[in-house]
């Protein structure tokens, strides 16, 4: 009785991280798709602002003060959450989801492997690369937008700058760093957005969709990610979130019609399969490798 009892409570946290993945990538499809209203910027400014309204709202940071120490370190954190939001936005633009998604992974990976100094993760390092290699211009069957790539790398280096900052604040009161630091990302994006975007942004029915994709891609993943990491270890949550480059592929492919090849499909294994690796053979975790 009590092994049943416990198939149903372990399968909890897998379905809410499950979910988490699934809302996070349905809402870069979506995203995706409001590019030609709003361009890029204007996505990016829309999903941020909203999100750091939500989060504000809900976290009321204000409550508790910042000591100065952590000022700066909020706001390289929040400056490289905007930043990641940005670059991803404008992979997404140029490549699949999917393959965005897979090169970004690389930041935490590398993160996480940084910390490592066993052989083993020599193994992880050489995977990841061997897919890496597979998406370059020069390399694939069906070369892919060479400034796409750069931009899924600048968000990847965004990305792993997010981690160690993130560290760094990680001491704040519950919600304060997340909630400020996706206020510096708005204050960061969002005059960017009104200049490329301006008056498209006001639109009624492009701000709902973006209050969509705000509480799609961050809200509800958030909340997801957190009630799975308080049931399971964080190598399982690793291992499992290293799926993500998988379910981008798969919402892209239902939402925008994005397909990949055959060989496309082999380098995100190769990525998904070094991230689950790394995840599963490091040592105790120093850092949060959670996403955004």
């Amino acid at each position: 009785m009590a092994d049943a009892a416990a198939r149903p409570a372990g399968a909890l946290p897998l379905a809410a991280l499950m979910a988490s993945l699934v809302s996070q990538n349905l809402g870069a499809a979506v995203a995706k798709s409001l590019f030609p209203v709003v361009g890029v910027e204007g996505m990016t400014a829309l999903r941020v602002g909203l999100s750091a309204l939500l989060l504000l709202a809900f976290w009321r940071p204000w409550r508790m003060p910042v000591a100065r120490r952590d000022v700066a370190n909020v706001v390289v954190y929040g400056a490289m959450l905007g930043g990641m939001n940005l670059c991803i936005y404008h992979a997404f633009g140029r490549i699949p989801i999917g393959i965005a998604t897979a090169i970004e992974t690389t930041g935490p990976l590398v993160v996480v492997l940084a910390a490592s100094r066993r052989a083993l993760d020599v193994a992880w390092v050489v995977l990841a690369l061997a897919g890496l290699a597979l998406l370059l211009p020069l390399t694939a069957s069906q070369p892919l937008d060479p400034v796409g790539l750069l931009f899924a790398f600048g968000a990847a280096a965004s990305w792993a700058l997010y981690i160690v900052f993130g560290k760094r604040v990680s001491g704040l009161a519950s919600g304060q760093a997340v909630s400020l630091g996706m206020l510096v990302a708005a204050l960061f994006a969002v005059p960017i957005g009104i200049a490329h975007a301006g008056a498209a942004m006001r639109v009624p029915t492009t701000l709902l969709a973006g209050l969509g994709v705000a509480l799609l891609s961050s809200a509800v993943p958030y909340s997801l990610e957190m009630a799975a990491l308080r049931r399971m270890p964080r190598h399982v949550f690793g291992i499992l979130v290293s799926a993500t480059p998988a379910v981008g592929a798969a919402c892209g492919a239902v939402v925008l019609g994005e397909r990949l090849t055959a060989w496309q499909w082999l380098a995100i294994a190769c990525i998904i399969g070094a991230s689950a690796g790394g995840a599963a053979t490091a040592r105790r975790a120093t850092v949060d490798v959670a996403g955004v």
